[in-house]
């Protein structure tokens, strides 16, 4: 996989378009597709976490305002079938709406986003069901790492799915895994 050349920028927005805003940085104005682009203002100093989209005939920037919708972005991608652009109106009302309808698998919230029909939404679910939990700060920490390594050690994945939530979010993977085993013995 490789890594993404940007992780964040900082400068004034200089302008505001319906789907995008010109951020400048030292005298350079990046344009940067957004979920809610009137959610910034004209002439204010953001700090805007960033995807970059490179194929063979375009080269974009993707921005968030916080870290958690950059990671939901991620993961939204990488749903077969679901490109940046359908995946970026998804963030512009409450992130946490769209963590729920995975969750509670509401394929008619799913496809109520532009161009998201019936087996976008299925596969959606299919894919991020369990794999990203609200947290009490109201923002989402992607479990897939640790899932991944319970799984490694041969724990069922309903079992998982069970415990990874009582795991503490604060800590390295491996005392992550040591609390999730110590769930899964009881």
């Amino acid at each position: 996989m490789v890594k993404n050349m940007y992780s964040y920028i900082t400068g004034k927005i200089k302008e505001i378009e319906s789907n995008y805003v010109v951020l400048e940085n030292s005298n350079i104005g990046y344009l940067v597709y957004t979920a809610n682009p009137y959610s910034f203002e004209v002439e204010k100093e953001y700090k805007v976490y960033l995807y970059q989209y490179i194929r063979e005939d375009e080269s974009s920037l993707y921005g968030f305002k916080t870290i958690e919708e950059k990671n939901l972005f991620l993961r939204l991608i990488s749903v077969k079938g679901l490109g940046c652009k359908m995946a970026l109106p998804m963030l512009a009302g409450n992130i946490s709406g769209v963590i729920d309808a995975i969750e509670r698998e509401n394929i008619l919230y799913l496809k109520k986003f532009p161009k998201i029909g019936d087996k976008v939404a299925r596969q959606i679910i299919l894919d991020l069901k369990g794999k990203l939990t609200p947290n009490t700060t109201n923002s989402f920490v992607i479990n897939d790492e640790l899932e991944e390594a319970l799984t490694a050690l041969g724990y069922k994945n309903i079992d998982i799915k069970k415990v990874i939530p009582k795991v503490s979010k604060e800590e390295k993977i491996e005392v992550q895994i040591k609390e999730a085993l110590k769930l899964l013995m009881k």
